[in-house]
C-alpha cells in the first residue's frame, strides 16, 4: 500500500453510512464523507476532485459530468442501491471504470414489503382506517368491505428475478393457484416447477391474473408499460403491487383506473415523483395503499447494502472483478 501521505482517497456521498463500512475503508485509504443531507451534487462536485474511488449513496444522477469532475485517476464506482436507473452506464462501460452496484442484499426485505402491500390493498386497510377515522364504520351489513382472496389465486409478475421470485416463495404459504410471468427470457425449468410458474406474454398476464406484481427494472423498454392500454386488458377484482420504479407506471393513468374502479385497488412502495407532492390526487382515493419507499428499510438490509458495495470498491481499488459487477 502506499505510504500515509499517499493514501488513495475514496468519497462517500451520504454522511449517515454505516461506521462498520467507514472503518473498513479508512484501513487502507483516506475517506472524505460528504456532510449535505440530503446530499448535494454541488458538494459532490466539489469534494470529488481528484478521488480514485466513490461509494454512491445517492439517487442524484451519476453521469458525464460527476466522471469528468472526479479526472483521470479515477479507479472504481459503487452505488449503494441495486437499480441503477439514474446511472450513464454506456459512460462507465465506454471509459472501461468498474461500476458496482449491490443486488440480492435487499431482496427479503422487498418482498416481505411486496406481500404487506398486496395484503394490505387486497384486504383494503387504508379504506377501512379512513371508515374508522370518519365514523362510518358499519356493523349492520353483512358484505361491508369485501376483500379479494389470495387462496387458489394466480399471480402474475412483470419481471421474475430474485426479487419476484422471494415474493413467490412467501405466497406459496398462501396457497395461491399458479405464478404467470413475463420476462425476456424464460427462467430455468427448475424455477418453473419449483413456483408452479409460466412464461406468458404481457397480454395473457394482465388477462389472466388476480394479483399482478412489478419486479422490473426500469428501462426504454418497461418506462410507462403499466398504462391505461394495460389496465384495460386487467380483471377489475385485479390488485397491482408496484415494489419496482414508479416510472414503470404511468401514474395518471393509475390513478383514473383507480378512480374508476377499472381494477380493485394498487399498492406503491415507489411513484413519480418521489417525494410525491402531499395533493397528489393518487392520496385522495381509499383503494390505494402508498409507502416511501421504504422496501428495504430495515437497519440490517440497509447495512449489508452499504458493506456490498464498500467491498465493489475495495476489489475495484485493487484491481480484482467486483463482487457485484454493474456491467
Amino acid at each position: 500500500m502506499p505510504g500515509q501521505s499517499e493514501k488513495l482517497k475514496i468519497l462517500v456521498t451520504h454522511p449517515e453510512i454505516t461506521k462498520v463500512v467507514i472503518n473498513l475503508l479508512s484501513r487502507d485509504y483516506e475517506v472524505i464523507i460528504c456532510q449535505s443531507l440530503p446530499p448535494t451534487r454541488s458538494e459532490i462536485l466539489e469534494k470529488c476532485k481528484g478521488v480514485h474511488a466513490v461509494l454512491w449513496a445517492s439517487n442524484l444522477k451519476l453521469d458525464k459530468e460527476i466522471i469528468d469532475a472526479i479526472g483521470p485517476q479515477l479507479k472504481a464506482i459503487s452505488t449503494k442501491s441495486a437499480g441503477i436507473d439514474f446511472v450513464d452506464v454506456e459512460e462507465f462501460r465506454r471509459r472501461k471504470i468498474p461500476l458496482g452496484h449491490v443486488p440480492h442484499v435487499q431482496n427479503d426485505a422487498v418482498a416481505n414489503m411486496a406481500v404487506g402491500l398486496l395484503l394490505a390493498a387486497a384486504r383494503r386497510f387504508h379504506e377501512g382506517r379512513l371508515k374508522i377515522e370518519s365514523n362510518n364504520w358499519e356493523t349492520y351489513t353483512l358484505n361491508w368491505l369485501l376483500g379479494q382472496d389470495l387462496r387458489d389465486s394466480v399471480v402474475g409478475f412483470y419481471g421474475f428475478g430474485g426479487i419476484a421470485q422471494a415474493i413467490a416463495t412467501r405466497l406459496s404459504g398462501f396457497d395461491i393457484d399458479s405464478v404467470l410471468y413475463t420476462t425476456r427470457s424464460r427462467v430455468s425449468e427448475e424455477i418453473e416447477k419449483k413456483y408452479n410458474a409460466k412464461k406468458v406474454d404481457f397480454d395473457t398476464m394482465l388477462a389472466q391474473s388476480d394479483f399482478v406484481i412489478i419486479a422490473s427494472p426500469l428501462t426504454k423498454e418497461t418506462a410507462g408499460v403499466f398504462n391505461a392500454t394495460a389496465f384495460a386488458k386487467m380483471k377489475k377484482t385485479a390488485v397491482l403491487v408496484n415494489i419496482a420504479r414508479g416510472g414503470v407506471v404511468n401514474q395518471q393513468d393509475l390513478y383514473e383506473a383507480l378512480k374508476a374502479k377499472q381494477i380493485f385497488a394498487a399498492g406503491l412502495d415507489v411513484m413519480t415523483p418521489e417525494p410525491l407532492p402531499s395533493n397528489d390526487p393518487l392520496l385522495s382515493l381509499p383503494n390505494v395503499v402508498v409507502m416511501p419507499h421504504t422496501g428495504s428499510a430495515i437497519k440490517r438490509t440497509r447495512d449489508d447494502m452499504s458493506i456490498l458495495a464498500a467491498q465493489n470498491i475495495l476489489h475495484g481499488l485493487a484491481g480484482e472483478p467486483m463482487p457485484a459487477p454493474a456491467y
